[in-house]
């Protein structure tokens, strides 16, 4: 059982975190995260849908030079907006890249946790401090870096450990008829394989914080306190 999501237009991965069954059997609470791809997608209408839906909060989690390409509509159409574009990956595409290049999509994930807590540390302390209001992150498919940031709150808020895995995995469903049309031109087994989004890299990254004495020890391991800890956790558990 999800949250019922809302729709912005023409966005193929927009949806609410709440809803999410607990393993103390609650459910996440609906409209305080929302997750998403790329907003540079919007029409003005889905813009006004965005407004009228109440987001406070937008965090942008790509890299410069996507923004640079593709640039966030949310800031010129929506001032009143809280906009942060926060790259989640290191400085750049090509440095991550570089680092990442060996790593199974299984396996990315725990590898995030692993090397870039710091990085990590920077969108949840922005997170903590937002306004109590709705909050939408994104990057651009919406399915890896702002998978992973789903995943730990998600997490944080005790969600069971296979609805965590299926709200990564739904991702590539979501976006598989959007890209195989947008990219028609491209190898369809590449955009598949592109779009692949395993439970077991979310079931993997959970033993990862497991061994790690628990999400709220990883958390604090990175350099989150404890006001923020409980910030973040109030924002799916009431």
């Amino acid at each position: 059982m999800t949250g019922q999501s809302p729709s912005f237009d023409n966005l193929l991965n927009l949806r609410d975190l709440g809803g999410q069954p607990t393993t103390d059997g609650a459910v996440t609470r609906s409209r305080s995260l929302l997750r998403s791809d790329d907003l540079s997608q919007l029409t003005p209408g889905g813009l006004k849908a965005l407004e009228a839906f109440g987001v406070e909060t937008v965090i942008d989690l790509r890299w410069p030079e996507e923004a640079a390409r593709h640039p966030n509509p949310v800031p010129g159409a929506l001032p009143r907006v809280n906009f942060r574009r926060i790259s989640l990956l290191l400085r750049d595409e090509k440095e991550w890249r570089l680092r990442s290049e060996h790593v199974s999509k299984e396996d990315w994930k725990t590898a995030v946790l692993e090397q870039l807590g710091r990085e990590l540390a920077r969108v949840l302390r922005v997170i903590a401090a937002a306004p109590a209001g709705p909050l939408l992150f994104h990057c651009v498919a919406g399915k890896d870096r702002t998978g992973l940031l789903a995943a730990v709150l998600l997490a944080l808020a005790d969600v069971e450990p296979e609805a965590i895995a299926s709200d990564y995995a739904v991702s590539a469903h979501n976006l598989r008829e959007g890209y195989l049309k947008r990219y028609q031109d491209s190898d369809p087994a590449r955009i598949l394989e592109a779009l692949r989004c395993p439970q077991e890299g979310s079931r993997r990254m959970l033993a990862f914080l497991k061994d790690a004495g628990g999400v709220q020890a990883y958390l604090a391991g990175i350099g989150l306190t404890s006001t923020q800890v409980r910030a973040l956790r109030a924002r799916l558990r009431d």
